[in-house]
């Protein structure tokens, strides 16, 4: 029976070994960052983007979203620089860096929520592990490939304000409501 325990923990530990980052297969993703955080990984950003410095601020930037910036750039007929000024969150722009809450993290995909003082409101910024550390993933949440780890505090507050007032979300909050109405034509030809 110890050996069959045993036997079964270690199957056990290997999966999660496997699955979290423990392989050197390139395409298997890792679930460990060795101690970084979505919260270091804005900090780093914003502090490229103080510096102005546009190589520091694409080493905090996932593959996919430094792609995204070179589309943006070519589309727009924008300097690559110019795409990457402010980090692609207007956070960056606070005088001093913003209150940040709510960091989320599962596996590999990870969320931050920062104040975004000019608009009022809480950021909910996509981060994603790439190279062993944390990375912003803007390019990842428009291609469709970044999971989110969970709703934010902002869209939960919200949420529990709009129940105490008695509030019930629409079935379709994003329904046409400019489409023209379905016609009865029996009763529409009669008139």
């Amino acid at each position: 029976m110890k050996k069959i325990l045993s036997l079964a923990i270690l199957l056990f530990a290997t999966f999660l070994f496997l699955n979290c980052g423990g392989t050197t297969d390139p395409n298997v993703v890792s679930c460990e960052a060795y101690g970084d955080t979505p919260t270091a990984a804005y900090k780093r950003l914003y502090d490229a983007v103080k510096s102005k410095d546009t190589a520091a601020i694409k080493t905090e930037m996932t593959t996919t979203s430094i792609e995204f910036a070179s589309g943006i750039s070519a589309k727009n007929n924008t300097p690559l620089e110019k795409v990457f000024e402010n980090g692609f969150t207007g956070t960056t722009f606070a005088p001093t860096l913003p209150e940040m809450r709510d960091e989320r993290v599962n596996c590999n995909m990870g969320a931050l929520e920062v104040w975004h003082a000019k608009d009022q409101k809480w950021e909910d910024l996509p981060f994603i592990i790439e190279d062993g550390k944390w990375k912003l993933a803007i390019g990842d949440l428009f291609k469709g490939s970044f999971k989110s780890p969970g709703k934010g505090l902002a869209i939960k507050e919200a949420e529990a304000a709009n129940i105490a007032r008695g509030n019930v979300a629409p079935v379709n909050a994003n329904a046409n409501t400019n489409r023209m109405p379905l016609v009865n034509k029996t009763n529409a030809s009669n008139k």
